[in-house]
């Protein structure tokens, strides 16, 4: 199995900045980049508030709290936070384009023995794998957000994934207090593949008048037992996000049943992409979330 010390992470938006934080609260030596530098400066920001957090609930020690800022720097600079790395985690946007063009300048940049892994949610490994000469060494690590949080961390094969490489991601995924799923390389995975015609049966249902967007998260929460609804969930996510995963499952399986529903495309078109941009299914711009009435549904 691989030694890792030195870990990579691209992207510092909310996977990118949780993901450095748990490795670097775990002891690991961690390099964040992103192209723009003030995102790098609210990423520590992010992480000096959630470490706080932890701090206040006994989760971590004010020791630990203090050696996560010493484990962890920043750069801007691809190249400088990779060239010595063991493993890169690229957590950029759900972009397929942008991710290929990362995996050709990491293939490049960062010794073959280096382990490559993406925290996609739904975009192909094989795919990724194929544009680098160490396809047997690359890899998704698909983490839940919030990352410091939540356990779960899908392990993806590509097809062409080493036996030793998925090893040494599930140890040390486990290093780093998560617990770890082996799934193969299909769309959406395993979590994606069940969760978004979920979200996007719900979006439906409003859209078709089924009920209100009140109603419906009501009747998940309480009566299976959700901790969110479907719809708040959505919001959570980003509507741009959900609306980019089902458009992979519907591309990939060629199934309509994964079609997105109208009612998601138009608010994404309209920039209402959930809590990001301020209204979503609910208006985040009071202290508490209002449900908003959408002017998109087939009945009234």
């Amino acid at each position: 199995m691989d030694t890792i010390s030195k870990v990579a992470v691209i992207g510092a938006g909310t996977m990118g900045n949780g993901i450095a934080h748990v490795f670097a609260q775990f002891g690991f030596s961690v390099t964040l980049t992103d192209i723009n530098s003030d995102s790098l400066k609210n990423a520590v920001q992010v992480i000096e508030k959630n470490a706080g957090r932890q701090l206040s609930k006994g989760i971590i020690t004010e020791e630990v709290k203090t050696n996560i800022f010493k484990q962890l720097t920043t750069t801007t600079s691809l190249s400088e936070a990779v060239e010595n790395a063991d493993l890169v985690i690229e957590a950029t946007t759900e972009n397929k384009v942008l991710k290929l063009d990362i995996f050709k300048q990491l293939d490049s940049l960062t010794p073959s023995a280096t382990i490559l892994a993406s925290n996609t949610s739904s975009i192909s490994i094989t795919a990724l794998a194929s544009v680098t000469r160490r396809p047997g060494r690359v890899i998704g690590m698909h983490f839940m957000n919030p990352v410091p949080v939540m356990k779960l961390v899908e392990i993806i094969n590509g097809y062409s994934t080493e036996k030793e490489v998925t090893e040494t991601i599930v140890k040390l995924s486990e290093m780093i207090g998560k617990s770890p799923c082996i799934v193969n390389d299909y769309p959406g995975f395993i979590a994606n593949r069940i969760l978004m015609p979920m979200l996007n049966e719900a979006i439906y249902s409003l859209y078709e008048g089924v009920a209100g967007v009140n109603e419906i998260d009501t009747v998940m929460k309480l009566g299976m037992a959700h901790p969110m609804g479907p719809l708040q969930l959505a919001d959570f996510i980003g509507l741009d996000v959900c609306l980019s995963i089902l458009r992979v499952l519907n591309e990939g399986f060629g199934n309509p049943k994964y079609a997105p529903c109208p009612l998601l495309v138009n608010m994404v078109a309209a920039g209402k992409l959930g809590i990001k941009s301020g209204e979503g299914f609910y208006n985040y711009s009071s202290e508490n979330k209002i449900p908003v009435p959408s002017t998109f549904t087939l009945r009234n």
